[in-house]
């Protein structure tokens, strides 16, 4: 027998704002405490070294969190040149430095556009990938290297905020990315072209899915507004439990076709191609305006993908 989960059955999508210095998965049982919520899930690791925009899924929206996990992401990243780390940031121990001072911000943004477009990326050994079952940050905690295959990423935008020339020079940068960019791995990547080796000291990120960090909230914030209140009011700061496929077109159903549609079967409706192409994903509601689930158009039919609980929702 299943045992029954602790807390609170609600849906949404929060907009976090991780902080320094703690972990997502932290920040994420943070969060479902203030929330009291017995399932979420966040979208997409950030360091302890990063902040930035973390949205957690709660209850039915876990269901719509890989299209988070795959959207494009946009960072703000500060890089050290002339020191290399163990970590390929600012908490690993030094493992080689060399003076930066003769590099000027027109051999940086030089040495920066050839990492854009399409580019293979070895992921750095601190992070979550796993060998064999095992996170590669754990082996390297251990000094224990493995060998690791490139994977290609596209860098969409990679441009030069500023520069402050010195024995270790810094630059500021900012980096529009497809999923499984490391910025750890683009600062290395640069301190090498450079001849100078880097880390990264600073990095946060600004954008990810259609979000970015001004719709987003602090733990702390969270915690002041809730005090020594009921969960429930800080529920007003969940978005509605399809925000993360917002992008998709929708289609309404009529009370048929919504019962139907919640047995899991593809519904014909005239109205599908106005939302789109055959093969196409597209969102469905009753006329209410309820969330039912996703769908794909298949021969003029709406046919079920994912469909969600029938509760109320954050909306």
């Amino acid at each position: 027998m299943a045992r029954k989960r602790k807390g609170r059955a609600i849906d949404g999508v929060l907009l976090l704002d991780k902080p320094l210095g703690v972990s997502s998965n932290h920040a994420l049982q943070h969060a479902k405490r203030l929330f009291f919520a017995a399932k979420a899930g966040h979208t997409g690791s950030l360091d302890p070294l990063a902040t930035g925009v973390l949205p957690i899924c709660f209850g039915e929206s876990t269901k719509f969190s890989q299209f988070l996990l795959d959207a494009d992401k946009n960072y703000r990243a500060t890089f050290v040149l002339g020191e290399k780390t163990t970590t390929g940031d600012a908490e690993g121990e030094v493992l080689e430095s060399v003076d930066a001072s003769a590099l000027t911000k027109p051999k940086v943004a030089s040495a920066m556009t050839q990492f854009l477009g399409e580019i293979d990326q070895v992921p750095p050994m601190y992070s979550a990938l796993k060998k064999d079952g095992q996170p590669l940050y754990k082996l390297a905690r251990k000094g224990v290297e493995v060998e690791r295959e490139a994977r290609q990423v596209e860098i969409l935008e990679y441009d030069l905020l500023a520069f402050r020339p010195g024995v270790r020079a810094e630059v500021d940068v900012e980096v529009h990315c497809t999923k499984g960019t490391y910025i750890r791995s683009m600062a290395e990547d640069l301190g090498e072209v450079l001849g100078v080796g880097g880390h990264v000291s600073a990095l946060r990120r600004t954008f990810t899915g259609g979000f970015d960090e001004t719709q987003c909230i602090s733990l702390e914030s969270l915690s002041e507004e809730r005090g020594e209140g009921r969960a429930e009011t800080l529920d007003h700061h969940l978005l509605p439990v399809d925000a993360p496929i917002d992008h998709l077109a929708s289609v309404e159903l009529g009370a048929d076709g919504s019962h139907f549609f919640r047995m899991g079967n593809p519904v014909m409706d005239a109205k599908v191609y106005r939302a789109g192409e055959e093969g196409d994903m597209v969102r469905v509601f009753c006329e209410s305006g309820q969330f039912l689930g996703v769908a794909t158009i298949e021969e003029g039919r709406v046919a079920p993908k994912r469909l969600v609980a029938n509760r109320n929702t954050a909306s």
